[in-house]
């Protein structure tokens, strides 16, 4: 299965929603906060071509977007896909 990387801060109501969403799905994740990881934030910044706003997600390393992405991604059956298969 492949891998999803969240990364959010202590501090915010979407990444929470985020995580609820994906254990809901059953889908694993781990998270990254870059609150408290600094160079965790440059990876995040590096990634996302200097995204400031969090969550922030990647599958397998590769930056699908935030929070709305994500649940448009499933409501498509795009995510299934994509987490399934890389």
């Amino acid at each position: 299965m492949a891998r999803v990387t969240i990364y959010s801060t202590g501090n915010c109501p979407i990444c929470d929603n985020t995580k609820k969403l994906l254990n809901k799905w059953r889908i694993p994740f781990d998270e990254v906060r870059v609150d408290m990881e600094r160079d965790k934030l440059k990876e995040m910044l590096d990634l996302t071509n200097h995204a400031r706003s969090v969550p922030q997600i990647a599958v397998d390393g590769k930056w699908i977007g935030g929070f709305t992405e994500l649940t448009e991604m499933h409501m498509d059956g795009e995510l299934n896909e994509l987490v399934e298969h890389q």
